[in-house]
């Protein structure tokens, strides 16, 4: 891990703790976590061997129902039965999923710590009754898997933000260094799907907020509030990891070219740049946003004019649609998304 990785380690540790010890504004902690979760997550998708399995194209078309599909899904399950028997369940779930993340997480970090033999020598188990299903582990995953087992239990118990934010900050890291995108051309494809996907489900239904609100798993990250009325600020883990992994495809297309971080650091700064956006119109209008809508032309409209300007299209797209094609079916997707924010405006701010 170099120096300015393992910053960034401290760094995102240290603002995940702080509120417990001092003020933080909601907004700036917001644009920190989030940024820094994912710079984490891109360094660490970066592999000396390429991925075993990656999106295509005909995945990332289908993502956004998919989600349609499991969003609606949910919401229907909160509307007819106890929220408190749907969150049981999803507490369950999410506990072992949790504890999986998060030991993945740490392990980098812990296996120093060990004898080479605990990271190397496997341990197979064989389930009883059915032995041909079989699982596989080193010492050093069930060390690592110790501090996983308390913060899940910590969070299924009392359900505090703390426990929640580091559970959920661990699924965006280890979503975006496991999850891989084929090409740009992928990669623009599930972005403009998300992109109408948070759209058409933040602002014509009421859907998503609902299920963020009744929706108790860390799915999004809490940032505390001076505000008794709204405690908690919320970002959505999708919010991280779906623009992460295009962050990540730009990193690792710069260290596959021999490049220091070009391309990383357009895609990078569009994100950050969507990100504050996001905050500053969420309280203009006081209103929840759907952070898709500037992210995606952020990450995406960077990288895109950074090619364009350095005459690298045919590298960057290749074996993808020209950029010129991404551009315009996100200018048409932008061009919506506007008129429905200019009814916010006169809504508002009446002439």
């Amino acid at each position: 891990m170099r120096s300015h990785e393992r910053a960034a380690n401290v760094a995102l540790l240290g603002l995940t703790l702080a509120p417990l010890f001092i003020k933080v504004n909601p907004n700036i902690n917001v644009i920190f976590s989030a940024c820094l979760t994912v710079y984490v997550g891109c360094y660490r998708s970066v592999k000396p061997t390429p991925p075993s399995e990656t999106m295509s194209n005909e995945h990332a078309m289908r993502f956004p129902l998919v989600g349609s599909a499991m969003l609606l899904s949910l919401f229907l399950l909160f509307k007819f039965l106890s929220k408190d028997l749907v969150n049981a369940v999803l507490t369950c779930y999410f506990f072992v999923l949790g504890i999986i993340a998060l030991s993945a997480t740490l392990l980098p970090s812990i296996k120093r710590f060990l004898p080479k033999h605990w990271n190397e020598d496997l341990i197979i188990w064989h389930a009883p009754y059915f032995h041909s299903f079989t699982v596989e582990f080193t010492r050093s995953q069930i060390v690592a898997s110790i501090p996983g087992t308390f913060f899940c239990a910590w969070y299924a118990s009392q359900k505090h933000w703390l426990a929640n934010n580091i559970l959920g900050i661990s699924f965006c890291i280890q979503g975006i260094e496991m999850l891989s995108l084929g090409s740009f051309k992928t990669g623009a494809i599930l972005l403009s799907g998300l992109f109408v996907y948070d759209i058409f489900w933040v602002f014509f239904t009421p859907v998503m907020v609902s299920v963020a609100k009744s929706f108790d798993a860390p799915i999004k990250l809490l940032f505390p509030t001076s505000d008794a009325a709204r405690p908690f600020s919320m970002l959505g883990l999708g919010d991280i990891v779906i623009p992460g992994i295009f962050v990540a495809l730009a990193l690792r297309f710069d260290v596959s070219r021999g490049k220091q971080n070009r391309y990383f650091n357009s895609a990078f700064l569009g994100y950050t740049v969507g990100l504050v956006l996001t905050i500053v119109v969420m309280n203009w209008f006081q209103a929840a946003q759907p952070a898709l809508l500037y992210i995606v032309p952020g990450v995406v409209g960077f990288v895109a004019v950074h090619c364009i300007w350095n005459g690298e299209v045919k590298p960057v797209c290749s074996l993808t649609t020209p950029i010129h094609v991404c551009l315009f079916l996100l200018c048409k997707l932008i061009n919506l998304a506007f008129l429905h924010v200019c009814s916010f405006l006169i809504q508002f701010h009446p002439g």
